[in-house]
């Protein structure tokens, strides 16, 4: 088919006039569809319901060192929950601190203790004239929800296949001591789906920042998100990398098990140096006696080792697979020579980030809204949801039956024709 920039006036009136026809079908179809958030679907916590079998009345309540699961202690998690978590991380078991279920939570205490108390006897963050935050772009729009609640300045910083323009961090980080952190998504990146190549992964453990109370908040939440058994992404472990670079307090690592069991009843952990987890454990003690140890024990008793939470994750794999390659397949078959749109292709992960001509995203999201489909909202992948270009697009397949993300899959492409259509007419 022809590409859009290409026809005249008149084809592209036609076009657009046989577009609204295909749009009024769907429009008259009722849909309810949701692709906005990256959420397991039920076949998917179907996976984990053996874990409501791994403990009942009847077993041992006990863990591995004798503490007693029912009752108060254990600030840090488990021995065989940090073990479990660390192996997932790719982290020393003494280097990890179990939480409750949610990562997200131990991200904006993380920020909020260095608002209120500093790191690691710095001026807290709260004291200060200035504080700021580099934010890779497209990126994750709660982590900037997060920024953004403190008052805290984002800045936004490019990304590409490799990770995050890295000349554009070193130079901010070196030369403004108000620079306080970094966010990021360093494998299957949400919305992106890329993962970083060692070289950045280098070049962040060899920072020198202004300052000293710089920390990169690293958010591994897809570390074992494969969608391909032959096909997968791997990269370099930060904290060990910064370690050899002499900067082992540089980094915050978080991860949880939110999209492997249960999402509302996980396990989310820090890894982080013994410094830092020092000065956490300060504020850790007075806010709590210690996190949910049933639930930590739990997962240990189903999944028993990380061997057995690989073998779970090829099932999640085949469970959303099928998802992903079908939205891939529907964006080839309907965008592929039109030149109106560029798509990621991951090879893990929860999205696919759609990237519109400019100008276009508001209005594909609203076409689709309005025919009842509902996308992240447009602009959601920038701070202060604000895309320059009105071009970023985070796609979602996970949640909704195949069946759905088909039909979901063909009226969004048919929308992002009809919005590229008619941004192309109007600049003619």
């Amino acid at each position: 088919m022809k590409k859009y920039a290409e026809m005249t006036k008149e084809e592209l009136s036609k076009e657009i006039e046989e577009l609204k026809v295909q749009y009024k079908k769907y429009q008259d179809m009722s849909l309810t569809l949701d692709m906005s958030r990256g959420k397991p679907c039920t076949e998917q916590l179907d996976l984990s319901m053996g874990m409501m079998d791994a403990l009942n009345s009847g077993v041992d309540l006990r863990s591995e060192d004798g503490t007693d699961c029912r009752n108060y202690g254990g600030l840090t998690g488990l021995p065989e929950a940090r073990q479990l978590l660390g192996d997932m991380m790719e982290n020393n078991p003494s280097n990890i601190i179990i939480y409750g279920n949610s990562s997200l939570n131990v991200m904006f205490d993380t920020v909020s203790r260095a608002m209120t108390h500093g790191v690691m006897g710095n001026k807290p963050w709260g004291k200060l004239d200035k504080v700021k935050f580099l934010c890779p772009v497209p990126g994750y729009d709660r982590h900037f929800a997060i920024t953004e609640y403190f008052g805290i300045e984002m800045i936004p910083v490019p990304t590409n296949e490799e990770g995050p323009d890295m000349d554009m961090i070193e130079e901010l980080v070196s030369k403004d001591e108000a620079v306080k952190g970094i966010w990021c998504v360093p494998k299957y990146a949400n919305p992106s789906g890329y993962s970083y190549s060692d070289y950045t992964v280098r070049r962040f453990a060899r920072l020198k920042p202004a300052a000293k109370d710089f920390r990169i908040f690293w958010d591994n939440a897809y570390c074992v998100h494969h969608l391909y058994d032959d096909r997968q992404d791997h990269i370099i472990e930060i904290l060990a990398e910064c370690k050899r670079a002499g900067n082992p307090d540089l980094v915050y690592k978080f991860a949880s098990t939110s999209k492997i069991t249960f999402p509302g009843s996980g396990l989310a952990a820090l890894a982080t140096s013994p410094n830092n987890m020092e000065d956490i454990k300060k504020q850790l003690k007075i806010q709590t006696i210690g996190h949910d140890k049933v639930n930590q024990l739990r997962h240990v008793r189903f999944f028993k080792d990380i061997h057995g939470l690989t073998e779970h994750m090829k099932k999640h794999a085949d469970v959303i697979r099928p998802k992903f390659e079908a939205v891939e397949e529907a964006l080839e078959k309907n965008l592929g020579e039109l030149d109106i749109g560029k798509w990621t292709k991951p090879n893990g992960g929860y999205f696919i980030c759609f990237n519109a001509r400019e100008g276009c995203a508001k209005e594909i999201v609203l076409l689709a809204k309005k025919a009842g489909v509902t996308m992240t909202e447009a602009g959601a992948t920038w701070p202060y949801h604000e895309d320059p270009h009105d071009s970023d697009i985070r796609i979602a397949p996970t949640y909704p039956p195949l069946s759905e993300l088909q039909t979901a899959a063909e009226l969004f492409c048919l929308c992002v024709k009809l919005a590229s259509a008619q941004k192309i007419l109007e600049n003619m």
